[in-house]
């Protein structure tokens, strides 16, 4: 299947030119209508924790298993990284991903930002730089791609997105062996039609948040 899913990609050269240019549209002006928002979040923030601050970055794996640094809103404690290592064995996901409904981490602007999926909107910036795309596979940790295997890579053939089929498809309640095949699914049937669905279904689950965590 991986040499199958790489003779495909490399047909639709043309579609990534296009996806490209969209992805640098779309961005530049989500970043202008979305400042108001930016500012809003970012005072809230800084009513909560004066001192912390407002982006949060984090070494991710994308395209090729090449590393880049991603950017969101800070949605935990500052020293959210250290205390990590003692909450490891309470993850409610199974394979290759940390995930905790009620991860002590999370400050009390966090819990709605993460519900309402605003923390991940600063990575307009990672889609402006090429490192990311508005659609695909969601950027994987280094620590998770260390436990994948040749199949689990197949994911990372192509950009990484903001948004895609794990985001809309239920997200906490997908486990990692479905999450691979959502993605893998989206790679197979990459397309303009597919795009618009996932954008447009992301879109409402912001207006309408979820559980996620």
């Amino acid at each position: 299947m991986g040499v199958q899913l790489k003779e495909k990609i490399a047909s639709k050269q043309a579609f990534f030119f296009v996806k490209r240019i969209v992805d640098i549209v779309g961005s530049v002006v989500g970043l202008i209508l979305l400042s108001p928002l930016f500012l809003i979040v970012a005072l809230l923030m800084k009513i909560e924790e004066p001192r912390g601050p407002i982006f949060f970055s984090q070494t991710r794996i994308g395209k090729n298993e090449t590393p880049f640094k991603m950017y969101k809103f800070r949605s935990m404690c500052v020293d959210a990284e250290e205390k990590l290592e003692a909450l490891l064995k309470l993850n409610e996901v199974e394979g290759a991903m940390f995930k905790m409904k009620d991860d002590p981490r999370i400050t009390r602007v966090g819990k709605f930002i993460r519900k309402t999926s605003i923390d991940e909107l600063p990575q307009l910036w990672n889609v402006i730089k090429g490192e990311m795309s508005l659609v695909g596979p969601r950027p994987p940790l280094n620590r998770e791609v260390e436990k994948y295997t040749m199949y689990d890579k197949q994911r990372l053939l192509i950009k990484p997105g903001c948004t895609g089929l794990w985001q809309i498809s239920g997200r906490n309640e997908v486990g990692f062996d479905e999450m691979v095949s959502l993605d893998l699914t989206y790679i197979e049937n990459i397309g303009f039609v597919r795009d618009i669905e996932i954008m447009v279904k992301t879109i409402v689950v912001m207006l309408k948040p979820n559980g996620a965590f």
